[in-house]
């Protein structure tokens, strides 16, 4: 098993895994064919995930030249079978009670924000050289996992670190699918194994609103649940200025206007292809939920 890092990319999930290291940017053909040598299957699992950068473009150049590469890759190396991690955010959002699933893709110009416009170029790249290459690719789209070994943070482990630290006194009205990053990675093996090529597989958990989130993460390290609901209109001045102060620090600010569009729209979505095809199934959210709460703590991200 070989996994391909960036020089400058933290080593620590890594750690005893026996993986074979491939040093490289993604982005570099050359790196990418290496690590593709004698590979009889892919799993494209890495992505620029940002909600916001000094140059939003920057965003959606690595998503594609990096999915680009290592597709082209994997075809000229003659892999037998491709796993390409994409997204739900390559999908429309639910209309009314009902959650979305694979049958509403969007189009790049009905996505919100860049991140979502950048994983809808990338996935249409891989669906096109399925079609006109013969690309061995399975396309899995995670809803929003959580859990440990959140290294980074992810911007969802960010909400879970600063809530759990007592920095989230307020929240919007929104929701999101909500996953154990184990279950997202059985949900891989799942599509390896039985995924058919072409096809798209939502891999996701249990639909939860924000506020419930929130109060069970505070259940979880005993503090108050934040209980002041917030109209969205309050918080564009505060993600306006964040965005003004992180283009001066150069730091991705916690709240940002994308993010703020995004969460419009409560993010449900149904997992019940790949539970039909692929004999996928998660676990309660709340499991999810202690298992990443109890990694930050320990790591020293929660205090």
């Amino acid at each position: 098993m070989r996994a391909i890092v960036r020089a400058s990319s933290p080593r620590r999930n890594l750690e005893g895994t026996g993986f074979e290291e491939v040093a490289g940017d993604l982005r570099d053909p050359d790196v990418a064919g290496r690590a593709m040598q004698g590979a009889r299957a892919l799993f494209h699992v890495a992505a620029d995930y940002r909600l916001w950068a000094p140059d939003p473009d920057e965003i959606r150049r690595n998503n594609l030249a990096m999915t680009g590469a290592v597709m082209r890759a994997a075809l000229a190396a003659g892999v037998e079978r491709v796993v390409y991690t994409s997204s739900v955010a390559t999908l429309a959002p639910p209309h009314g009670t009902e959650p979305s699933d694979e049958t509403r893709p969007l189009d790049e110009p009905g996505a919100v924000g860049v991140y979502k416009r950048s994983k809808v170029a990338a996935e249409r790249l891989v669906e096109a050289m399925v079609r006109d290459e013969g690309l061995p690719a399975v396309i899995v789209n995670p809803s929003t996992p959580i859990g440990p070994r959140d290294v980074r943070p992810t911007p969802t482990g960010r909400v879970v670190v600063e809530a759990a630290s007592g920095r989230m006194p307020a929240f919007v009205d929104t929701g999101l699918n909500l996953v154990h990053v184990d279950d997202v990675a059985r949900g891989h093996l799942l599509a390896l194994d039985h995924g058919r090529i072409g096809e798209r597989y939502v891999l996701g958990g249990q639909d939860v609103a924000l506020a419930r989130m929130l109060a069970d993460i505070a259940a979880l390290v005993g503090r108050r649940p934040p209980r002041i609901r917030l109209a969205r209109g309050l918080v564009v001045p505060l993600a306006a200025a964040a965005e003004a102060v992180a283009r001066l620090t150069g730091r991705e600010p916690f709240v940002s206007l994308d993010a703020l569009r995004m969460s419009r729209h409560k993010m449900y979505y149904s997992s019940a292809k790949a539970t039909r095809e692929l004999g996928y199934h998660a676990r309660p959210y709340g499991e999810a939920l202690a298992d990443a709460v109890a990694w930050f703590r320990s790591a020293g991200y929660i205090r």
